[in-house]
C-alpha cells in the first residue's frame, strides 16, 4: 500500500475569458496540460486579478470537468504571494514551485510518478528530460515560448483593430524557427535514412526507425496511408507505437559512406524537431487563440505556412483533441484557415532575431593589456575596498553538522558552460576537507557582511541558492530574520530543505523558480558565486526592490549581452570601452585558477576587479553605494571578489 502523499495546491491567475481560453494564457496552458495528462493530483485554485468576477462562470463554464476553487490574492499562502503565478505548493508547506515551465514540468513528473505507465507524458520532457528547463532569463528559446509568445498573443487580442494589423514579431520568429534545420538525438542515423529515401525517389514506403523488414523486403506500415516524409514517419511512429523493434534495414554502401556534412537536413515536424514535447503544449493554446482572432478579423495567413502546418499536425497527436474537448477548445480546420493566393509571403529575414546565437565578437579572445591601458589612461583602475572584518569567522566547530557545508551533505559546484542560472551539480559523498574549509571561508565573508546589514524581522533572499550553503547558515544564525532560498534546480533545493528540516528551522522558505518569477519584498539579497549574467540579474532584482546586496560573482567568461543587459553597463565604461573590449576583460577575468602562473593570475584578478567596478558604478548611478572587496583569505576561491551594495 502506498504512503499517503501530501496534497499539493495549484494556483492559477484569472483575468478574463476570450472565446475558449482562460486568460492569462499561462492559465490556459496549465489547464490544457492537466487535461492532456488527465491529472487530478492537484487541488486547483483560480486567483482573480481584478474584481467583479463571476465565480460560477469561472469554475463551471471554462474548466470542463476540472474542479476549481476561487480565492482572492490576499488568501494565498504567504510564500505564493511572493511569486508570480502559476505556482504549486504543498498544503501548509514552505516549498513553492513558481513560473510556467517549472510548474508544467512538475505536473508531468507528478503524473508519471503516480502512474509509471504514462511514459507518453514523461516523454513530453524530451531527450534527457531538459525541455524548457533552461530558464527564460538566459535561454532565448525558453523565453520565446514561455514569455514572449503568450504576451504577444495577449497583446494582439486586446489591441484595437488598427493596432493589430501586423503579425506580432514573436509569432514571425516562431515561423522562422520552424523553418530552420532540426538537430535531434540520433540525428546522423535519421538523416542517412532520409538520404536513402531521396535516392529511392520516394517511390515506395521507406522503413523508418523501428520498422521491421519482412521476407519480401516490404515494411510494416504504421499508418493507414503512407506518410509524405521520413520526418513524419519517425515522429508519428514514436507517438503511435508502444514498443519499437530494434531491427532496421541496412543502408547501401554509398549511403553509409556519405559524409555527415553532405547528408540532407531534417525538417521540423513539431516545435523542437521530430518529437512532440512540452513546448508544443505551451504553444498550442497561444497559437490557437492567435489563429481564432486572425480568422475573425479576416486576416490572410499566407505568411505563416509553417505555423499553419504545425497547428494542423499537432491536432493529430493522440490525446490532443480529447484534451482540447475537456477545455472547450474548438480547433480550426483546414478549410477555415485556407489563405487566398494573391498575397506574397513576408520576408522573415528582417524579423529581429531573438533566437540567434550571441552577437558577433562575443567569443573574441585577445590580450587584456591594451584594454586595461586604455582604461588606465582615462583614470580607471581596479580598486578594492578594505575588508571590514578580515579575521571574523563563524564558530564552525560548535555549529550543528547540518549547518556546515562539509558535513553530511554533498557539495555543490559551479558547472562551466551551464546554460541557466544557478546551475549546480551534486557530487556524491562529502566534500573534501580542503574544499569544505574553503567553502567555510567563503561563507565567513558573506555572513559577516550580511550580519552588519541585517536587523530583526528582515527578509533575506539567497538567490541561486544551490544546496543552500549560504541561506541555511543565515537562517540558523539569524532566527529573527526570514530567509528565502531561490533556485532553479529542484534537486539542489530539495537537498537544502532536507538540511533545514534536520536543523528544525522554521524561518526558511524554498522557492524553485527563475529569478523573474519572484516578486516579494526583501531587505537583503545575497548570492555566492552567481554565474555570469546571474550576478547582474541579482543586482537588478535588489535595486528594483530597494534592497542591499552581498554578492560573490563567478564565471565572468560567460558574461554576454542578453535581452536585459548590455555591456559595459556604467556610463563611464561605455564612454571608453566597446562591447568587444569589455568581453576581453570578462574572458581574462576567468584566468585566476591556482595552477596558472602568478603573473597571469594577477592580470585575471585585475580584470575581475574592472568588470566588478563597472557593475559597482552602474549601481551607483542608481543611487547605491557599492564596495568591491576581496574575500579573506584570498585563497578561499579563485573567484574571491565580493560586491556589497547599500541603497542611499
Amino acid at each position: 500500500m502506498k504512503e499517503s502523499v501530501a496534497e499539493e495546491h495549484l494556483y492559477l491567475g484569472f483575468s478574463h475569458q476570450y472565446k475558449d481560453s482562460v486568460f492569462p494564457l499561462h492559465t490556459s496552458i496549465s489547464l490544457f496540460l492537466l487535461s492532456y495528462c488527465d491529472c487530478k493530483l492537484f487541488k486547483v485554485f483560480l486567483v482573480p486579478t481584478g474584481e467583479n468576477v463571476d465565480d460560477q462562470l469561472m469554475t463551471k463554464n471554462l474548466l470542463g470537468d476540472l474542479e476549481a476553487h476561487v480565492i482572492s490574492r490576499c488568501q494565498l499562502p504567504l510564500i505564493v504571494q511572493s511569486c508570480c503565478l502559476p505556482a504549486v505548493v504543498v498544503k501548509d508547506g514552505k516549498f513553492c514551485r513558481a513560473g510556467l515551465s517549472v510548474v508544467l514540468r512538475h505536473i508531468i513528473q507528478k503524473t508519471y510518478e503516480a502512474d509509471p505507465s504514462r511514459k507518453d507524458v514523461l516523454e513530453l520532457l524530451g531527450f534527457k528530460k531538459t525541455c524548457l528547463k533552461a530558464c527564460a532569463e538566459v535561454s532565448q528559446w525558453t523565453r520565446l515560448c514561455e514569455i514572449s509568445i503568450p504576451r504577444a498573443v495577449e497583446g494582439f487580442l486586446t489591441a484595437s483593430p488598427e493596432d493589430c494589423q501586423a503579425i506580432p514579431p514573436h509569432i514571425l520568429q516562431l515561423e522562422r524557427k520552424l523553418g530552420e534545420p532540426v538537430r535531434v538525438h540520433n540525428d546522423d542515423k535519421i538523416r542517412r535514412q532520409k538520404l536513402q529515401q531521396q535516392k529511392a525517389g520516394a517511390k515506395a514506403a521507406v522503413p523508418v526507425l523501428g520498422e521491421e523488414a519482412t521476407e519480401e523486403g516490404k515494411t510494416v506500415e504504421m499508418h493507414e496511408h503512407p506518410l509524405p516524409s521520413l520526418e513524419l514517419s519517425v515522429a508519428f511512429s514514436k507517438l503511435l507505437v508502444q514498443e519499437v523493434p530494434n531491427a532496421v534495414n541496412r543502408e547501401s554502401c554509398c549511403i553509409r559512406g556519405t559524409k555527415t556534412s553532405d547528408l540532407p537536413l531534417l525538417d521540423h515536424i513539431f516545435a523542437e524537431g521530430l518529437y512532440f514535447t512540452l513546448t508544443d503544449i505551451v504553444l498550442l493554446p497561444c497559437i490557437h487563440q492567435f489563429l481564432v482572432s486572425s480568422k475573425k478579423q479576416g486576416k490572410n495567413l499566407i505568411n505563416l505556412p509553417l505555423i499553419f502546418s504545425w497547428y494542423q499536425r499537432v491536432q493529430e497527436v493522440p490525446g490532443v483533441k480529447k484534451a482540447a474537448g475537456k477545455c472547450n477548445m474548438e480547433f480550426l480546420q483546414l478549410p477555415e484557415l485556407a489563405s487566398p493566393p494573391e498575397e506574397q509571403p513576408q520576408d522573415l529575414s528582417s524579423v529581429p532575431d531573438e533566437l540567434g546565437e550571441e552577437k558577433e565578437d562575443s567569443n573574441f579572445i585577445g590580450g587584456p593589456r591594451p584594454t586595461m591601458t586604455k582604461l588606465m589612461e582615462n583614470g580607471i583602475e581596479a580598486k578594492f575596498s578594505p575588508h571590514p572584518c578580515p579575521s571574523w569567522t563563524l564558530d564552525w566547530a560548535n555549529l550543528p553538522s547540518a549547518v556546515s557545508p562539509g558535513e553530511g551533505n554533498s557539495g555543490v559546484a559551479c558547472v562551466p558552460g551551464a546554460a541557466h542560472v544557478g546551475n549546480y551539480s551534486l557530487s556524491s559523498g562529502k566534500m573534501s576537507r580542503d574544499r569544505a574549509l574553503r567553502k567555510q571561508q567563503q561563507l565567513n565573508n558573506l555572513v559577516a557582511a550580511v550580519t552588519k546589514l541585517a536587523k530583526p524581522g528582515d527578509v533575506i533572499v539567497d538567490f541561486c541558492s544551490g544546496g543552500g550553503h549560504v541561506g541555511i547558515v543565515l537562517a540558523h544564525m539569524m532566527p529573527l530574520c526570514q530567509v528565502v532560498l531561490i533556485e532553479n534546480k529542484e534537486l539542489s533545493l530539495i537537498r537544502a530543505k532536507g538540511r533545514s528540516d534536520e536543523l528544525g528551522l522554521n524561518n526558511v522558505w524554498f522557492i524553485q523558480a527563475n529569478l523573474d518569477y519572484f516578486n516579494g519584498t526583501f531587505k537583503i539579497g545575497v548570492a555566492l558565486h552567481a554565474c555570469g549574467v546571474a550576478t547582474d540579474m541579482v543586482i537588478e532584482h535588489c535595486i528594483k526592490a530597494g534592497a542591499a546586496f552581498v554578492i560573490s560573482p563567478c564565471c565572468y567568461g560567460f558574461i554576454q549581452n542578453t535581452m536585459k543587459f548590455k555591456y559595459p553597463q556604467s556610463h563611464q565604461f561605455k564612454e571608453i570601452l566597446s562591447y568587444k573590449e569589455h568581453m576581453i576583460l570578462c574572458r581574462f577575468a576567468d584566468q585566476t585558477a591556482v595552477q596558472l602562473p602568478p603573473e597571469r593570475r594577477l592580470i585575471g584578478k585585475q580584470c575581475m576587479g574592472l568588470v566588478d567596478l563597472d557593475r559597482a558604478q552602474a549601481a551607483e548611478e542608481r543611487n547605491y553605494s557599492v564596495q568591491v572587496i576581496s574575500m579573506e583569505p584570498e585563497s578561499c576561491s579563485p573567484k574571491n571578489n565580493m560586491l556589497v551594495g547599500i541603497p542611499t
